[in-house]
């Protein structure tokens, strides 16, 4: 695992037009917003099952329907590919919580 160039960040960061990126911690972050506490507690369990199994582990805290979410990765002092890819990965099960009715 790596730290992304300048290059590499500057073309994935289009990809995730939600996230703010963090250049003084090299970090991307977002908050979302759900439908009610218990969605956005089914969207935390699976965020935490997937991070537990690739080993890497958001900064987050979450307040009712919010859920704030910061990527970096510490080993390499900045953001890596893991980090662009939890973030996709994150915005992917959002939607899918925010559409079961």
């Amino acid at each position: 695992m790596y730290r992304l160039s300048d290059a590499e960040r500057e073309h994935a960061l289009p990809q995730l037009p939600d996230w703010q990126y963090d250049a003084q911690r090299g970090a991307i972050a977002r908050t979302f917003v759900l439908g009610d506490f218990n969605e956005a507690f089914g969207f935390m369990a699976q965020v935490a099952l997937a991070a537990e199994k690739r080993n890497h582990h958001p900064e987050w805290s979450n307040v009712y329907n919010r859920v704030s979410i910061v990527w970096t990765t510490h080993d390499v002092g900045g953001l890596s590919a893991n980090d662009i890819e939890m973030a996709q990965w994150c915005d992917a099960v959002a939607t899918r919580c925010s559409q079961k009715d």
